[in-house]
């Protein structure tokens, strides 16, 4: 049967026709509110097409200079605010408060064998009036240019602690283990940091040891009991010691009225951890973290993923970071509760099983990782094997038509498994920080049966900038612009983008953009330009149904000897889809003709390989196989061949590195992004060794 037309004002008089089944429905592109009316008239069963992609991106609004901005966006007027009593983040909590001022707020588990033990708003409310009110008694200015260091863990304290800096108007700087000591000296210094809140001794101990470096420290504030040795040696280094709660009852015998900020009023200073040299300081305002938290609200309620009170969120990615505190801030803005993992990401999958939360944030490198443990599991049985395969076909054809859903005989027979140890409550999956694989985003989909957005941002844009949109099942780009910001793109000549092309560097505008960077007017001048455009560095392309795709990276290419200019993460996020590998780092220079790389090999995957090759051993023996290399080599050459790499692209040699890059030894920053320059110094013997043996083999 067909349906009538139905004549919605378009200015872009553009069609949109779909079938489903013997259903046909023709309909203009309008306003969004009318074509979710439409669709759900149409097939009222396949409500989540209301979230496809063609609905909110196809065409997007353009300024007179080429920008692009949100279907979402009423009039063409951004998004600053979503909840007119959510105006900065110290409202934001006031607002949850009114919300649900006795139901939970933060969770944690006291010890791995006890269950999560929960604060209520009403009880973070008060302890964070106590605290605000006991900085002020130990002297710091209840005014916004009071900056105060925090250097912990994710954990319920962290955010007692801002909320009582919001409440006095005073900005936080986050501090985190992998930013190395020279950095930390640097922001403890650059920021005039007076104050410093520590999650254990450990930490209050390293700025100790080193005090002589940064003078202006005289306060150091532990979450944890003080150890006697702590106690000595903050004495005699003249740094006042005090514990977290001691700081909390002098609040309480010297109430303090609060004095809120403004949006306008800085409200962190977010060091990015960068890839290479020191850090920058990227002052991000109350205004820019709730036009952020406003935009991606708007986004998720039009999508039918409204937050309420009931939604729960597990905190582990790190807190210093504006990805993980805009988030937390959307749960804490709208009453929900928050469950801190243990700190051990080994047991975060027992904490994910135990909290059940309902929206889950992540970063690629972890969804790959769950991605291989499934496909281990299926590939240990062919009968698993092809009963997997024969749901994923099934439930891809739903994916393409707009449907996603974790009630199938699918899900019964074959992903409840997988769907239960992420808690089984799921509602969304977020990912970002850095492109994950359209292979691995669709097949998330279909086996946790919810939507997986990829979003696309950085700092200086408070997190996120873009994100893709429910029931858009096509993978390989970040969506549309969120309705915060307005995005166009730029010429890069020297790398052959340009704009008329729908190709160049990607720019953003909007009330989510960043101040600049503190005390650094020339960072700022190379990142924010005369008009208010931050350019990201990173070079993207409009797709013709309106979404954004990153195709390239600005600032991390090198020219070979040859001339060439080469991206080495476009190279990388190619090679990295090879079945071996789990990690990969290019590297050339401008002496040498061609690239060599750096391979870990995927730990799942090397038993198989291992076999198939008929070889034995440890990883590390494995790692330095001859036979193994070759393999790897020629995946690697036919992947490369397949995405038209060029020759100069494909990689000429590998070390294969038998442990995986983490945090944890230095090569990974928080975000999980290569630390490319400590790689490079890392691995420069064998670089070394790899283009000296093929100039040898030239000569000879």
């Amino acid at each position: 049967m067909c349906h009538k037309l139905l004549s919605l004002w378009d200015p872009y008089d553009l069609n949109y026709m779909s079938s489903e089944g013997d259903v046909q429905y023709l309909v203009a592109l309008s306003d969004v509110s009318q074509i979710v009316e439409l669709v759900g008239s149409l097939r009222p069963e396949l409500h989540v097409l209301r979230g496809r992609c063609p609905v909110f991106a196809l065409f997007l609004p353009q300024t007179a200079d080429g920008a692009r901005i949100s279907r979402m966006c009423d009039d063409n007027e951004l998004v600053s605010v979503f909840f007119s009593d959510f105006d900065t983040l110290y409202s934001g909590f006031q607002r949850g408060l009114r919300l649900s001022a006795d139901k939970p707020c933060l969770g944690w588990k006291p010890t791995p064998s006890t269950p999560y033990t929960w604060m209520t708003y009403q009880e973070v409310s008060d302890r964070a009036t106590a605290f605000g009110a006991g900085l002020i008694q130990l002297g710091l200015k209840p005014v916004n240019s009071t900056r105060v260091g925090i250097y912990a863990q994710n954990r319920p304290e962290y955010i007692i602690a801002d909320q009582a800096f919001f409440r006095h108007s005073m900005c936080g700087v986050p501090l985190y283990d992998t930013l190395g000591e020279e950095a930390v000296d640097f922001i403890v210094n650059q920021a005039e940091l007076s104050a410093i809140i520590c999650d254990n001794n450990v930490k209050a101990k390293t700025l100790l040891d080193r005090r002589k470096g940064f003078p202006v420290l005289e306060t150091i504030i532990l979450m944890e009991p003080i150890e006697e040795e702590m106690a000595t040696k903050a004495k005699a280094e003249g740094v006042r010691l005090l514990e977290m709660h001691e700081v909390e009852m002098l609040g309480k015998e010297n109430p303090t009225a609060p004095t809120p900020p403004k949006p306008d009023d800085l409200c962190m200073v977010c060091y990015t951890s960068g890839t290479t040299g020191l850090p920058k300081g990227v002052m991000l305002s109350h205004g820019n973290l709730v036009a952020c938290i406003s935009g991606a609200l708007k986004v998720l309620d039009i999508s039918s993923l409204t937050l309420t009170t009931e939604d729960v969120l597990i905190s582990y990615l790190p807190l210093a970071h504006s990805y993980e505190r805009v988030i937390e801030a959307c749960f804490l803005g709208v009453g929900a509760r928050i469950g801190f993992f243990q700190g051990d990401v080994k047991k975060l999958m027992d904490d994910i099983k135990e909290l059940k939360p309902t929206i889950f944030p992540s970063v690629p490198r972890l969804l790959n990782r769950f991605y291989d443990k499934v496909l281990s599991g299926v590939n240990a049985s062919r009968v698993k094997k092809f009963l997997f395969n024969m749901a994923i076909n099934s439930k891809t054809k739903e994916l393409k038509k707009g449907v996603i859903r974790n009630n199938s005989v699918w899900d019964k027979l074959v992903f409840k498994a997988v769907q239960a140890a992420l808690g089984g409550r799921v509602r969304a999956i977020t990912t970002g920080s850095a492109p994950i694989s359209g292979t691995v985003l669709n097949i998330l989909r279909c086996i946790v049966g919810c939507p997986v957005l990829e979003g696309y941002g950085q700092t200086e844009n408070s997190a996120v900038s873009t994100l893709t949109v429910v029931g858009d099942s096509e993978a390989g780009h970040v969506g549309p612009p969120l309705p915060c910001n307005m995005i166009k793109l730029v010429d890069v000549p020297e790398m052959d983008y340009y704009s008329e092309n729908n190709k160049g560097e990607v720019c953003l505008k909007g009330p989510n953009v960043f101040r600049g960077y503190l005390k650094d007017p020339e960072k700022t001048k190379e990142a924010l330009d005369e008009d208010g455009w931050l350019h990201t560095g990173d070079v993207g392309e409009w797709l013709p149904s309106g979404v954004l795709k990153i195709i390239d990276r600005k600032k991390h290419i090198f020219k070979l000897a040859q001339g060439e200019y080469i991206a080495p993460e476009k190279i990388e996020n190619i090679l990295v889809q090879s079945p071996y590998v789990a990690q990969v780092y290019i590297h050339g220079e401008s002496l040498q003709a061609c690239l060599v790389g750096i391979v870990v090999l995927d730990p799942d995957a090397l038993p198989a390989l291992a076999s198939k090759l008929g070889l034995h051993g440890s990883v590390e023996e494995l790692s330095n196989n001859v036979d193994m290399k070759k393999a790897v080599m020629k995946d690697l050459f036919d992947l490369g061949k397949k995405n038209n790499l060029t020759s100069l692209e494909q990689v000429r040699d590998i070390h294969i590195h038998p442990e995986l890059f983490s945090v944890e030894n230095g090569l990974l920053t928080p975000t999980f992004k290569t630390k490319r320059n400590d790689v490079r110094k890392y691995f420069a013997d064998q670089i070394g060794a790899m283009y000296s043996k093929m100039a040898d083999a030239i000569k000879s």
